[in-house]
């Protein structure tokens, strides 16, 4: 019952924070909807060539991308680098809350803060591209509910541990900035991972970033995906990068209080 009040009281709190930069939000929004930028150039290439996908699959490839990203996006990289870098961590340690859980439940509400404005971009995707619309089926929803759920903490846990680093170089952010370009080719953000050659495809499969993207978006469109290796895959990540972080974290507090904090 603590957890649950504490977990509920985060929540409000970073709610009624997050409300007060709706202006912001909508630029955040904004920001996440480049995958929509793609879906003209392949439906021009859906038009001139047989690519296995038809324009309307695109579209609701893309748009499914784009809800993905919506509730996947992370930030707290540079939050914590912040914190660290400035001595505001020193406070927080002296909580009987983990800094970690501030960040997270912060991420979880303004989740909520975004839904009307995604909504209302969804609604005008859906003017411009009406064969976008289409109706997820139960197994749909449940298992691309899931994954979406599953891929933000997946992509929070990993951006928290490249966090860490924060303890021992000043702009640990940068290693999160050369990870987006990998994040950006291999997750299926650009074009569905069945486009993709068949040794870069297998490749990809084997890292955690088109289960971060790629994965919840095909299970919520319906498009073939293999369930079993898809969750075995991101529990698997989410153990290893939970690790590192663990350890990182305790070898991060030992220096960080040897340098005066």
């Amino acid at each position: 019952m603590r957890s649950f009040r504490v977990a509920r009281t985060l929540i409000s709190v970073y709610y009624a924070y997050m409300v007060e930069y709706r202006a912001e939000l909508i630029f955040w929004v904004l920001s996440g909807s480049f995958p929509l930028i793609f879906l003209g150039l392949w439906n021009q290439a859906a038009q001139s060539g047989d690519l296995g996908f038809t324009s309307a699959e695109f579209a609701r490839y893309f748009l499914a991308i784009f809800l993905v990203r919506q509730f996947t996006v992370v930030w707290v990289i540079w939050d914590f680098e912040k914190e660290v870098v400035q001595g505001k961590l020193s406070p927080l340690l002296l909580q009987p809350v983990d800094p970690v859980w501030r960040h997270f439940f912060g991420h979880v509400a303004e989740r909520a803060t975004r839904i009307p404005f995604i909504l209302l971009l969804i609604g005008l995707f859906c003017l411009l591209y009406p064969e976008a619309i289409w109706l997820p089926t139960p197994y749909a929803c449940l298992w691309g509910s899931l994954t979406l759920l599953l891929s933000f903490c997946l992509r929070f846990l990993i951006q928290y541990t490249f966090a860490m680093l924060a303890f021992w170089i000043e702009r640990a952010s940068a290693i999160q900035q050369f990870w987006f370009l990998f994040y950006t080719f291999l997750s299926g953000m650009v074009a569905p991972l069945a486009l993709f050659p068949e040794p870069i495809r297998e490749f990809a499969l084997w890292t955690p970033f088109p289960y971060l993207v790629y994965f919840p978006a095909s299970l919520l469109i319906g498009l073939p995906v293999d369930l079993t290796r898809g969750l075995v895959m991101m529990v698997a990540w989410g153990a290893i990068a939970l690790l590192i972080n663990r350890w990182l974290w305790q070898a991060g507090l030992r220096r960080y209080s040897g340098m005066g904090a």
